[in-house]
């Protein structure tokens, strides 16, 4: 039986603003005659900035329920950078020790962060890509047990369902409220499978023929936090329920930074995974065959700003 513990007043007040974000209706879904309303979940407002502090709280709190630290082990995890941060902020407010690993080209200002919160960074060869970062994860686990507690988050069932309990939840909700029906179609992308698998899931319990699409980013250059699945040697993450998968969508790194700058005409910053989603629905929008998508906005736009994503061509000199 898992023990009760205290959670510090500091802890709380993070962890009672995680979860309960707004749902946007994005005007690039009215593009022509089109009529699909598009609604994306704004995920930018969690304390972390991220969709990831939704996993992260329940991994976490369960594991420190469980006594997984109590022998002075660290929370060890792979991660391309948000679910980092959410680790790293947590477990400071939290008092559990955290060793992040991830690849050498994520984000400076994500990086930053983890590192702010006094968590440990392993960082990987950014050539070898995302899927070797979880490797080097699973050998320290492996040869240091007696140092780190794997959380593991591509294989944590606590990811799928905090987002079948919230985001699916929460998406079904206000869909609802704003149409009278649950959304016809889902959009979401493949980084651990948690949002995918746990709001899919809830959403097509409350309408079976519900649209299920899973946008696939290109191997190279790719985006940052999505998973080019279906290659030879990619890992596909253990809690992804593949049969929730109506369609696979392409989306390139340049589809997603054109797609997020045209939301900054709508007052949305949001980084290129959220791109990705709404260019996917965009995609299904132009097909005619949805009321209404539903997506997530999954974190945002300052976490990119030291990348090219924002930077404007320069004005060329009249002289």
């Amino acid at each position: 039986m898992k023990r009760a513990f205290p959670i510090p007043s500091g802890a709380q007040a993070l962890i009672s603003r995680i979860g309960g974000t707004p749902m946007v209706e994005l005007r690039l879904g009215r593009r022509g005659a089109n009529a699909t309303r598009i609604f994306a979940k704004l995920e930018s407002v969690n304390p972390g900035g991220s969709v990831k502090d939704r996993p992260v709280v329940r991994m976490l709190l369960d594991a420190i329920a469980a006594g997984r630290f109590a022998d002075g082990r660290r929370l060890l995890d792979s991660s391309s950078g948000n679910a980092g941060i959410s680790y790293a902020m947590l477990g400071a407010a939290l008092s559990v020790p955290v060793t992040i690993v991830v690849p050498g080209n994520a984000s400076r200002e994500r990086l930053d962060r983890i590192a702010a919160h006094g968590a440990e960074l392993v960082l990987t060869d950014p050539l070898e890509g995302y899927d070797f970062a979880l490797r080097e994860a699973h050998r320290l686990a492996a040869t240091q047990p007696e140092r780190y507690w794997y959380c593991d988050q591509y294989s944590n069932a606590n990811n799928w369902r905090a987002h079948y309990d919230t985001t699916g939840a929460e998406i079904l909700a206000q869909v609802t409220e704003r149409t009278g029906e649950p959304p016809d179609a889902f959009v979401a992308g493949v980084g651990t499978g948690g949002t995918l698998t746990g709001a899919g899931r809830r959403l097509r319990e409350a309408r079976r023929e519900v649209h299920v699409a899973a946008v696939v980013p290109e191997t190279f250059p790719g985006i940052e936090g999505l998973k080019p699945l279906g290659h030879p040697g990619d890992i596909v993450p253990a809690i992804l329920d593949e049969s929730l998968i109506d369609e696979r969508i392409p989306a390139t790194l340049d589809d997603a930074i054109a797609v997020c700058r045209e939301l900054t005409r709508e007052g949305l910053f949001v980084g290129p995974s959220s791109g990705a989603f709404v260019h996917g629905a965009l995609k299904l929008a132009q097909t005619g065959r949805f009321r209404t998508i539903a997506t997530v906005l999954s974190d945002t736009g300052e976490r990119y700003t030291s990348t090219a994503m924002w930077q404007r061509p320069r004005p060329a000199d009249p002289g």
